[in-house]
This record gives C-alpha cells, structure tokens and sequence, in this order.
C-alpha cells in the first residue's frame, strides 16, 4: 500500500515507519526479522520514489538464466550458452 498510494518520500518514510512500529508491537518473530531487515535497507527502499523504477526487469531475467542454466545442469561451453541466452531471449 506504500508504494501505490504514495507519492511522496517523506510520506512513504513516515508510513514506513508506523508499519515498523507495528510490526514491533505484534511481536511476530517472523515479522520481526522482516522488520530488521527493511530498517537497514529503508534508504534503499525508499529510491524507488525519486523516479518511480525498479530493478523487476533485472531480477526476472537473472531468475530466467537460472532456470535456463539448471536445464543444462551447467554451463561447459560459455560461448555456446551465451549464444543460446541471445537467441531466447533478445
């Protein structure tokens, strides 16, 4: 809900902020690790509302070499995977 109903960073930090304390006050041990996790990384997160992108497309096509890498159960040939790689997914 962050991400789509804010528009501004000092908006989303503040909202990020109240889930934190909410996340606390719940005292989930799961959740808190979460919550560990998203207060280290807050400044990180919260680039996304400077120009409103993020790296999905990256991620997505690093998750499809994978896949296309566990197929082969590795990679001997490099030239000939990199091919394979262009081929599919150019």
């Amino acid at each position: 809900m962050i991400f789509n109903k804010c528009q501004d960073k000092k908006i989303a930090f503040t909202k990020l902020g109240l889930w934190h304390n909410q996340v606390e006050n719940a005292g989930i041990a799961s959740f808190e690790s979460v919550a560990r996790s998203i207060a280290a990384h807050h400044q990180y997160i919260l680039h996304y509302f400077d120009n409103r992108s993020t790296n999905a497309s990256a991620e997505s096509f690093n998750a499809k070499l994978k896949a296309f890498r566990s197929v082969f159960r590795g990679v001997r040939d490099t030239t000939f995977f990199l091919y394979r790689v262009m081929k599919l997914y150019a």
